[in-house]
C-alpha cells in the first residue's frame, strides 16, 4: 500500500488528485525552507518579486554590492528552474518512472548538506550568508519548476502571491450577489469552490511549513532541514526503485 501510494504520488503516470497532494507537501517544504532560511540569513528566498525590487532599489541608491547580490539570487533561481527543466525533460525522453522526482533528489541532497554542515559554515559569515542565499534560491527555483511542469502550470509551491490573488478572486465570486436586475443574457457569477479549496489548502500548508521551519530552526538549528530532506527522499524513492528494477530485470518484469 505505501509503495502504491508513493508511486501514484510521484511517479510518471499522473492524475490531477496526485498533482495536488504532491503540491501540498512541497508547499509545506517550501514554507519551512523559506522561513528557516530567513532566520539563518535574514532574507526570504522563495519568490523573486522582492529580489527584483531590491535590485532596482539598490541600483537607484548606488549600492553596487547589494545589486550584485540580488542579481546572484535571481540568477541562482533561474539556474535552479532551468536545471529542473533539463532533468524532467531528460527523464521524459527516457520514459523514466522517476522523471519528475530527480529534481527532488537534488533538493533533498542540498538540504541535507545544509542541515549537517550549516552550523560549521556559519562561523565564516562573510562566506556563509551569500552562499546560503544562492543555495536556497537554487532550491526554490528547482522545486517550483518541477511542480510547474508536473501540473501543467496549475500548481506553484514556493510563492503565494498568485495563490492569494486567486483566493481573493474566488471569494469575490462566492460573495457576489447575482441580482435579478441583471440583463437577460448575463451569466450568474459562481465561485469555483474546488479551486478555492485547493488554493486555501496550499496556502495553509505553506504557512504550516513556515511555522514548523521557524520553530525548528529556533530550537534545533540547521539540523531542522534534515527531516525536510527525509520527506523529499520518501517522495522520490519508489519511482527511483522502479527505474532500478527496470534496469536490472528489463521493462517486461
Amino acid at each position: 500500500m505505501p509503495a502504491h501510494y508513493f508511486r501514484r504520488l510521484a511517479g510518471k503516470d499522473r492524475k490531477t488528485s496526485a498533482n495536488r497532494q504532491l503540491g501540498f507537501q512541497l508547499a509545506f517544504i517550501a514554507g519551512a525552507t523559506n522561513a528557516g532560511g530567513f532566520l539563518a540569513v535574514k532574507q526570504y528566498t522563495s519568490h523573486m518579486s522582492g529580489v527584483v525590487s531590491t535590485i532596482a532599489d539598490q541600483f537607484a541608491l548606488g549600492d553596487i554590492e547589494l545589486v550584485l547580490a540580488g542579481i546572484g539570487s535571481l540568477v541562482s533561481f533561474l539556474i535552479g528552474a532551468g536545471c529542473s527543466a533539463v532533468l524532467v525533460n531528460w527523464g521524459r525522453r527516457r520514459d523514466l518512472h522517476s522523471q519528475y522526482v530527480l529534481p527532488l533528489l537534488i533538493e533533498a541532497t542540498l538540504l541535507l548538506l545544509f542541515g549537517l554542515l550549516g552550523s560549521h559554515l556559519a562561523l565564516w559569515e562573510a562566506f556563509f550568508v551569500p552562499v546560503t542565499v544562492i543555495l536556497l534560491c537554487f532550491i526554490m527555483g528547482l522545486q517550483n519548476a518541477m511542480i510547474t511542469k508536473l501540473s501543467g502550470a496549475e500548481i506553484r509551491t514556493t510563492h503565494m502571491t498568485g495563490i492569494v490573488t486567486d483566493i481573493g478572486i474566488e471569494l469575490g465570486k462566492l460573495f457576489y450577489w447575482n441580482s435579478s436586475r441583471a440583463g437577460p443574457d448575463a451569466q450568474a457569477v459562481i465561485a469555483n469552490r474546488e479551486k478555492l479549496k485547493i488554493h486555501a489548502t496550499t496556502l495553509a500548508m505553506f504557512f504550516s511549513g513556515g511555522l514548523a521551519g521557524a520553530l525548528g530552526f529556533k530550537h534545533v538549528g540547521y539540523v531542522s532541514t534534515v527531516p525536510l530532506a527525509a520527506l523529499l527522499i520518501s517522495l522520490a524513492v519508489v519511482p527511483v526503485i522502479d527505474d532500478m528494477l527496470d534496469w536490472f530485470y528489463g521493462a517486461e518484469r
